[in-house]
Protein backbone atom coordinates (compact mmCIF):
# COMPACT_ATOMS: atom_id res chain seq x y z
CA UNK A 1 0.00 0.00 0.00
CA UNK A 2 1.12 3.81 -0.36
CA UNK A 3 2.43 4.95 2.96
CA UNK A 4 0.43 8.12 2.33
CA UNK A 5 -2.81 6.16 2.46
CA UNK A 6 -1.12 4.22 5.60
CA UNK A 7 -0.65 7.64 7.46
CA UNK A 8 -4.16 8.75 7.17
CA UNK A 9 -5.79 5.85 8.10
CA UNK A 10 -3.43 5.66 11.05
CA UNK A 11 -4.18 9.28 12.10
CA UNK A 12 -7.92 8.93 11.18
CA UNK A 13 -7.88 5.69 13.70
CA UNK A 14 -6.33 7.71 16.80
CA UNK A 15 -8.47 10.71 16.32
CA UNK A 16 -11.75 8.43 16.00
CA UNK A 17 -10.11 6.51 18.97
CA UNK A 18 -9.85 10.01 21.41
CA UNK A 19 -13.17 10.84 20.46
CA UNK A 20 -14.36 7.64 21.55
CA UNK A 21 -12.86 7.73 24.59
CA UNK A 22 -13.98 11.09 25.41
CA UNK A 23 -17.46 10.64 25.08
CA UNK A 24 -17.17 7.42 27.12
CA UNK A 25 -15.34 9.52 29.79
CA UNK A 26 -18.19 12.32 29.49
CA UNK A 27 -21.14 10.23 29.39
CA UNK A 28 -20.48 6.72 30.45
CA UNK A 29 -20.34 5.33 33.51
CA UNK A 30 -16.84 6.95 34.71
CA UNK A 31 -18.59 10.09 34.38
CA UNK A 32 -20.56 8.94 37.97
CA UNK A 33 -17.05 10.36 39.60
CA UNK A 34 -16.70 13.83 37.74
CA UNK A 35 -17.29 16.41 39.99
CA UNK A 36 -18.48 19.72 38.67
CA UNK A 37 -16.48 22.94 40.09
CA UNK A 38 -19.34 25.32 39.46
CA UNK A 39 -21.08 23.78 42.34
CA UNK A 40 -18.47 23.23 44.75
CA UNK A 41 -18.01 27.58 45.08
CA UNK A 42 -22.14 28.00 44.74
CA UNK A 43 -22.23 31.33 47.11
Amino acid sequence: MEPAIVLSISVATVVVAITGLAIYTSFGPPSKQLNDPFDDHED
